[in-house]
């Protein structure tokens, strides 16, 4: 009996592998880290009145997906803060 796999096959095993490490690598920060991160640097920086109402608008949408365990928006609402800090 031949057991050797086809080309083929290897190839999709191995496409496979990739893609899924590839999801691994984008999965999201842990909100609650990302939320830490963004106060503490919010505190240390020097904003005008205006960007601190957006951080803070930003912060509270994050906190809101954070709550409700969806770390991937609530990641890209604290991304967009760490922005207007400047980080």
């Amino acid at each position: 009996m031949d057991r050797r796999f086809p080309l083929s096959l290897i190839a999709a095993i191995f496409v496979a592998n990739l893609t899924s490490s590839a999801v691994f690598a984008q999965s999201p920060v842990p909100c609650e880290d990302m939320l830490k991160d963004v106060r503490a640097k919010m505190a240390a920086a020097k904003l005008n009145d205006s960007e601190k109402s957006k951080v803070q608008d930003l912060e509270a949408k994050g906190v809101e997906r954070c709550n409700a365990d969806d770390d991937k928006r609530a990641d890209d609402y604290f991304t967009q803060a760490l922005k207007i800090i400047g980080q």
